[in-house]
């Protein structure tokens, strides 16, 4: 049962520090001004997503006690989606975990606040948060409460802020690492906490440490600044620093991070961050924010102006004892373990094959003899409150409460003494938190997609959880080469999952089809999740959603086949060409009719239909094809060939057929619509400005934006130099541009079907 708010203030004021105990005060006060209309909506907007307290997609299922649910359980008639404001609907708070790192008694907070305010399932996100979901705003103040009373924050988990600091889940315990970066990514994460400097930003920042440049564990490269631990002999002792990238970054269009400096002593970590953060503040985009990143502020610049303008800000900042004062004690953080070394005894004689597999995928060596980190696999990144409490238990029993969790939506814990082993795997077979295959193939990150998610256009955990399943059934039967790729799925282009780094990503996209809109995936493929994120893959082909499993098998056998010895899938990738995996699923990318196959028109998860309209029937049989779905077509397949030619080099070519393709997507929509056009390129640009970008029917809906503004700035940088990066991204951005005229089209088409 939930106590009062004033009663939960007067029994954790006194380990609630003064600050925060402030700070929640005057959110609770802001929320009874809201409700009396005393603050604008955009205002409250800002203030509560700062606060991370973040709106959702909500269903109309009910608990027992009215409470909204996760379960999918619609009754018939209207569905509200995308709801603007928390007071019509739950919503989701978002919590704070710098560098992923817990103790047991967070845990138990986190499961009693899961229990009592959401739907009973706390989630973990790939920025290493936690995320409650069906929250009511009400509630809030008091979760903001209870977590503060156990170290935690909800402050700036959202909005336009310094977002949570992620950092190696193994360091300090990892073979490879240079040292370890947890007080440095913890020092970064509470400096630029509410930090004066980070107030002003267009749009939200992200800062990664990683304990080395090869594994993937930090992503330091896909990040706005990314610390990667490097040292230097100085003076017959070594030197602690960081090897700095900077304008990484995800999203519709990726963008590689750029090489700030190859040594940035470690006392200089702090006063660097607050230099980029003013710099960002006072040059970044403010108005659009779809070009509100850091990524576009440094590829606007070039990195070298970008650094002077950078070590300018530094020398003029004056000093701050805080720089020193987080640090202080950097270099004498460790953990100290729960129980002495031990060695497990031979793997081979123990009798339990599932123990077996379960040592194999989720356990690994650290660095100290005798010890062992345990990765909890998280299917979907979802863990109940009463596993929650349990894995607190085992913490304590086992390990000196060294919880992280990862970017990859598991929970690892660190110091296991390895004859201990045995003993945890079952008890973690009680909490049923045993599930084997951590950092295999079937270890799946998907965003929330459809589920919760405002943005999501289809139904990535719905599919994860299918893949899952599919690729669990294969088991020992799958080859090695198979079982070591990474898939991530995203509900929508925005890539929340990941889907750029990874072997096979996919990201949700609808498809008018049929006079249907049916739901479909962009397979991605040739990202790269090692060495940090190292490189991203393209789109080459968007399947309906029903076909994604057997497209998963289709790419996995055609791999398998015809791979080289010890053949990585992105060097293989990269050798035989997009062409023949594109080919390989042609055939999947077709729709049945309705009434032949009506399962195509819903997604994973959710009976109903995605959306409702009219079979077109043609004559003799035959269906009329609009043509724009057509020309749409056409424009699909020049992006496509525009990545062909990138692939080969021809960078001049690749980039004017990308941008072809836009004004064939443009000019498809036009033409829909009767709008008569003159010769040349600028009429279609400007009649599509006039027609679709200035009455902004092209605007996204949920994103609130335009990706119109891809075919404007290809159009000004037509004669530009091209370069790698540049085309890749030009041939992302033509990709998300045609998507988006798919998306109008079908929008402005939309019928309600017969009865």
């Amino acid at each position: 049962m939930k106590a009062s708010n004033s009663l939960w203030r007067d029994l954790l004021l006194e380990r609630m520090p003064p600050h925060l105990a402030g700070e929640i005060d005057v959110f609770e006060n802001e929320i009874a001004l809201k409700k009396h209309g005393k603050i604008d909506d955009k205002v409250f907007g800002e203030t509560r997503l700062r606060r991370g307290c973040y709106g959702q997609r909500y269903d109309n299922g009910q608990r027992h006690d009215g409470r909204a649910t996760r379960t999918l359980n619609y009754p018939s008639g209207d569905v509200t989606k995308g709801v603007s404001t928390l007071w019509d609907a739950p919503g989701m708070q978002r919590i704070k975990i710098p560098f992923g790192g817990l103790n047991a008694e967070q845990l138990e907070v986190l499961a009693e606040l899961a229990e009592e305010y959401a739907d009973g399932i706390a989630h973990v996100t790939t920025r290493q948060d936690f995320q409650l979901h069906f929250v009511h705003i009400d509630d809030t103040p008091a979760i903001m409460r209870r977590l503060a009373a156990a170290g935690i924050t909800t402050r700036e988990a959202c909005g336009n802020s310094v977002r949570n600091v992620t950092a190696c889940p193994i360091a300090g315990v990892c073979r490879d690492e240079v040292f370890d970066v947890t007080p440095y990514a913890k020092a970064c994460a509470y400096f630029l906490l509410g930090h004066p400097d980070c107030q002003n930003f267009g749009r939200k920042f992200k800062i990664s440490f990683s304990g080395c440049s090869r594994k993937p564990c930090a992503l330091a490269r896909i990040h706005d600044i990314g610390l990667i631990a490097a040292a230097r002999e100085e003076g017959g002792r070594l030197r602690r620093g960081f090897e700095v990238w900077v304008g990484g970054g995800l999203g519709p269009v990726p963008y590689q991070a750029r090489l700030f400096t190859e040594f940035l002593p470690a006392e200089e970590l702090l006063p660097l961050a607050q230099a980029v953060a003013r710099v960002f503040a006072r040059l970044g985009e403010k108005k659009n924010r779809n070009r509100a990143r850091l990524k576009f502020l440094v590829d606007k610049l070039g990195i070298e102006e970008f650094k002077n303008l950078v070590r300018q800000e530094r020398d003029s900042l004056p000093h701050d004892p805080a720089w020193t004062s987080w640090l202080s004690d950097a270099e004498l953080f460790q953990e100290t373990p729960l129980e002495p070394p031990s060695s497990l005894v031979k793997l081979q004689d123990a009798p339990d094959r599932a123990f077996q597999h379960w040592m194999e995928t989720n356990v690994s060596p650290q660095r100290q003899p005798g010890y062992a980190t345990v990765t909890v696999v998280l299917p979907l990144g979802d863990i109940t409150g009463d596993q929650l409490r349990k894995l607190a238990g085992i913490a304590r029993k086992y390990t000196p409460e060294a919880i992280r969790t990862t970017v990859e939506q598991n929970i690892v814990l660190r110091w296991v003494s390895e004859a201990g082993l045995p003993g945890l795997y079952q008890d973690l077979a009680r909490a049923n938190l045993h599930a084997p295959g951590a950092q295999t193939i079937t270890d799946i990150t998907a965003c929330p997609g459809t589920d919760t998610c405002k943005l999501g256009i289809s139904a990535s955990r719905g599919l994860a959880r299918e893949l899952r399943e599919r690729l669990a059934e294969s088991g020992s039967a799958m080859e090695e080469a198979a079982r070591s790729l990474r898939i991530k799925i995203s509900g929508c282009f925005n890539s929340c999952g990941q889907h750029h780094v990874a072997d096979l990503g996919f990201y949700g996209v609808s498809r008018n089809k049929n006079n249907y809109t049916v739901p479909h995936f962009q397979v991605v493929l040739g990202g790269q999740w090692s060495e940090n994120g190292a490189s991203y893959g393209l789109a080459v082909a968007a399947v309906p959603s029903r076909r994604i499993p057997e497209a998963v098998q289709r790419i996995l056998g055609f791999y398998l086949r015809q791979r080289q010895d010890g053949e990585s899938f992105q060097s293989f990738v990269k050798r035989t060409g997009k062409a023949p995996l594109k080919q390989t699923l042609e055939d999947l990318t077709e729709v049945p009719p309705h009434d032949l196959d009506p399962s195509f028109y819903t997604d994973w998860g959710d009976a109903r239909e995605y959306t409702t309209g009219d079979i077109g029937i043609g004559e003799c049989a035959g269906e009329i094809v609009s043509p724009v779905d057509f020309q749409l077509a056409a424009s699909e397949r020049e992006v496509f060939e525009a990545q062909l030619l990138l692939e080969k080099g021809d960078f001049s070519s690749a980039a004017r057929l990308a941008y072809q393709a836009m004004l064939h997507g443009a000019k498809a929509l036009l033409a829909w619509r009767g709008i008569p056009l003159l010769d040349g390129e600028d009429s279609i640009v400007e009649q599509f400005r006039t027609h679709f970008y200035d009455t902004q029917i092209f605007f996204d809906p949920f994103v609130g934006g335009s990706f119109a503004n891809y075919l404007f700035r290809a159009r000004e940088t037509q004669a530009a130099e091209q370069t790698s990066d540049s085309v890749r991204r030009l041939a992302g951005e033509a990709q998300l541009f045609i998507d988006a005229c798919h998306s109008c089209y079908a929008r402005l088409t939309a019928q309600p079907a017969k009865s």
